[in-house]
């Protein structure tokens, strides 16, 4: 299975509180992000969210579109939200948020393999165009999240962590 380790870093002008909630209420998220088709519920979780599985409709610009569900391993108001990924990718995908001044940051980890058997052909040929997808993926999201918020998207970055870049702030804070 092809391998993917990316990091990818918004920084908005605008309060933790209100960026932490539009990303924890991910079934909004088609309202918002450009790519996000649908969000099913498939379980409800505990009162905190945790144990909640989600399914997730992506299309790109690319002419492929990706199922998967998310179980929610890990919520932590205003500092992390993590989920375990199985469908079309598996692995693990990690939300967390702190503050600079003004400007909250977000930092998503995405460790994932490709189960899809044509991904997995071509991804030696393919995984930059691939990595290059979710790329676009996640600068409209910050755009998206950004206008949703009446605030500015200060800056957006993508890291592809399998190449030696070490990711810019440690997690966990």
């Amino acid at each position: 299975m092809a391998e993917y380790r990316l990091l990818t870093i918004w920084r908005i002008k605008a309060p933790l509180e209100v960026v932490y909630a539009a990303i924890h209420n991910s079934p909004h998220w088609p309202d918002w992000w450009p790519g996000m088709q649908k969000v099913e519920e498939v379980a409800a979780g505990d009162v905190d969210g945790v144990n909640s599985v989600l399914r997730y409709f992506w299309r790109g610009k690319l002419p492929y579109r990706m199922v998967f569900e998310v179980r929610a391993t890990r919520i932590e108001k205003w500092v992390a939200i993590e989920g375990a990924v199985q469908g079309d990718l598996e692995g693990v995908g990690r939300w967390h948020f702190f503050s600079e001044g003004e400007v909250s940051v977000v930092q998503y980890e995405w460790h994932v393999r490709s189960t899809r058997w044509w991904m997995n052909l071509v991804a030696p040929f393919a995984r930059s165009i691939f990595i290059r997808n979710h790329g676009i993926l996640m600068q409209q999201g910050a755009e998206g999240l950004a206008h949703l918020l009446g605030s500015t998207l200060v800056g957006q970055e993508n890291i592809d962590l399998m190449v030696g870049k070490a990711p810019p702030r440690a997690y966990g804070r």
